[in-house]
């Protein structure tokens, strides 16, 4: 004898909740203009159609190969000297941010007096004004203070990914089993050695992990940045596009392409290698 499915008693909920979020998506939607009509319009079908086909072939003449591959350098070096600067500003302020190493945790349960928490909040907020400020904003602050060039592209990126690096730091330095760093802290260990033989041996894997994806943005960050005169890949496909250089600007986006794919890999190396 076939018996009936029971009733989903979460069904009316679910309902509800689908239909409380697509009446809260229209006004973004609306407030957003967003028109895709436009799209198979017959004039900018054609009109796209037109400006798709001026990027074949790629160009490929020496002169400019050689122009291509000392941008690709240029990108590379930005993003690898930036997330190095950046670096410089975050372990520490990440080290100042986090409980892990506070003394009067020790003997508190792992929770730290209100005045040590209170200490750190000045460190705190200067991570969230440096992240809060996209990267591309800080390069045409440089760019205007340190004039057109990669300097501009480099202190963008060491300013933006040090508040990041620095908050996601502080949280793995937090987040790793305690009890080795409160031993050696308790039995009078200093801070240093309490972070290099407690905290570093439990965080390093993640931290590399993070740090090597963050490099990959760094890159990204780079060719974006470039638009606004901070040098490398950006500012040369800037520079095609004003002159209707198609094929130009098709042979720098397949090289970012490559570049992106190259990065990934070599983090998926680094990751198998050293976690």
């Amino acid at each position: 004898m076939l018996t009936t499915a029971p009733r989903d008693p979460a069904a009316l909920p679910r309902l509800l909740i689908s239909v409380l979020a697509l009446l809260l998506l229209w006004p973004g939607l609306s407030l957003s203009e967003l028109d895709l009509a436009v799209l198979v319009d017959g004039d900018n079908t054609r009109a796209m159609g037109n400006f798709l086909a001026g990027f074949w072939p790629p160009a490929h003449d020496g002169e400019f190969l050689t122009l291509l591959g000392r941008a690709t350098l240029e990108t590379l070096a930005i993003a690898t000297a930036g997330m190095s600067l950046a670096l410089l500003i975050a372990i520490p302020a990440a080290l100042l941010a986090s409980r892990a190493l506070s003394l009067s945790a020790v003997h508190r349960g792992g929770r730290p007096a209100w005045w040590a928490n209170l200490a750190r909040w000045p460190v705190r907020g200067l991570l969230i004004f440096l992240r809060s400020v996209p990267e591309i904003v800080w390069a045409l602050l440089f760019v205007r203070t340190v004039g057109l060039g990669p300097t501009a592209g480099v202190l963008a990126i060491a300013i933006t990914y040090a508040g990041m690096l620095g908050k996601v730091y502080a949280e793995i330095f937090e987040s790793v089993d305690a009890r080795p760093t409160r031993a050696l802290l308790g039995a009078g260990s200093s801070r240093l050695s309490a972070f290099a033989y407690g905290v570093l041996p439990n965080a390093a894997g993640e931290m590399l992990s993070y740090t090597v994806y963050r490099w990959e943005c760094a890159i990204r960050a780079s060719v974006v940045m470039g638009f606004v005169g901070a040098g490398g890949l950006g500012q040369q496909i800037d520079l095609s596009l004003r002159m209707f250089a198609g094929g130009e600007v098709a042979s720098m986006l397949l090289t970012f392409l490559l570049l992106v794919l190259l990065a990934d890999q070599f983090s998926r190396l680094l990751r198998a290698r050293l976690t």
